[in-house]
């Protein structure tokens, strides 16, 4: 909270002399009566009225403090605020045809993708991070953005079924098209001006659709200066793959589908590397390992909105002051 005259505050400090007044010469105002001997209220109980007696002074200067705030204006911080941090453009280039429902990682493919990825985001908050998912054909699910809240909630919205369901279920085509996933990721990136620009491409199998070789698309990246890490998953041997059959789920053995060598040569073509993961832990072993990228500079503008806020402090004085004139005309009342 900022105050947007501050010089108020100062007036906090006439409640100093308020008090040695009240502390050293209070008492000497106060009407008495001489008695010849006393003695005999030296273990009179106090009233309960004159135990509260401090009470009055307190509320006075509660009202003044909070009369001070008023004042001052307090209110939210605000306004667009540009601000430096280190940080690299990532885009993200996932699989999502039917095949990463296969289950050799757990609980299949796709959801420890998911997993592992939202970890990857969590940990580099000051990158612009975006997500590109692919099957038969391509679309950016989020662009590139430092709002990784939201980019978190698109990337555990992703499912396969939007390739199982095919374009006649409104869903787009299966299989899995890497070169016009690639390319979908580089065009997120072609206009960023930062030093690093890198695509994060995951697949579990090899390309067999698309207008757009995978090779074709990484000499796009290539001259654009963008890096290109690629990650195959699944086993090479066969993996349980559940299939609806009626109204049941019955599983059968899908061998692994995964171009090594053409992953390996769009790594090689970018600058960047190829990884293999056959399990879970590999998996995040991997981008634990593309987390320790250089940073460059990266500026991002934040909003916040500003909004008076002494209404709290005046009712607070109103009420306080009410109070205070109530007990002086009831309880505190003195007689002429």
């Amino acid at each position: 909270m900022e105050f947007a005259n501050k010089e108020y505050l100062f007036l906090l400090l006439l409640l100093i002399p308020y008090i040695l007044w009240y502390l050293l010469y209070r008492k000497k105002s106060e009407p008495t009566m001489r008695l010849s001997d006393t003695h005999a209220y030296r273990y009179a109980p106090r009233s309960w009225k004159v135990t509260l007696m401090p009470l009055q002074p307190i509320l006075r200067m509660a009202v003044f403090t909070l009369l001070v705030l008023v004042l001052a204006r307090p209110q939210t911080q605000n306004s667009w605020k540009n601000q430096s941090v280190e940080g690299i453009d990532i885009m993200l280039a996932m699989d999502v045809s039917t095949s990463m429902l296969a289950e050799d990682l757990k609980p299949n493919r796709i959801e420890a993708a998911k997993e592992v990825a939202s970890e990857f985001i969590v940990s580099r908050p000051n990158d612009n991070i975006g997500l590109t998912v692919f099957a038969g054909e391509a679309f950016t699910q989020c662009p590139m953005t430092t709002d990784h809240s939201s980019l978190l909630s698109l990337l555990h919205n992703v499912r396969t079924d939007i390739a199982a369901r095919g374009p006649q279920g409104g869903g787009i085509e299966d299989g899995t098209a890497v070169g016009m996933g690639l390319a979908n990721a580089v065009s997120r990136l072609k206009d960023s001006k930062a030093k690093s620009r890198v695509v994060i491409l995951l697949t579990d199998g090899k390309n067999n659709h698309g207008d757009l070789s995978p090779m074709t698309a990484a000499e796009i990246a290539k001259s654009l200066g963008i890096r290109v890490y690629t990650i195959g998953v699944g086993t090479d041997k066969v993996a349980p793959y559940p299939m609806q059959v009626g109204g049941t789920v019955q599983y059968i053995n899908m061998k692994g589908d995964l171009d090594i060598k053409t992953l390996s040569d769009i790594a090689a073509a970018t600058d960047g590397d190829f990884y293999r993961a056959t399990n879970n832990r590999e998996l995040q072993n991997i981008y634990q390992e593309i987390d320790k990228l250089e940073k460059s500079k990266l500026n991002v503008k934040k909003f916040s909105r500003r909004y008076e806020a002494y209404q709290p402090f005046a009712l607070a004085a109103a009420l306080l002051l009410l109070l205070e004139l109530l007990l002086r005309i009831t309880i505190f009342r003195k007689l002429p």
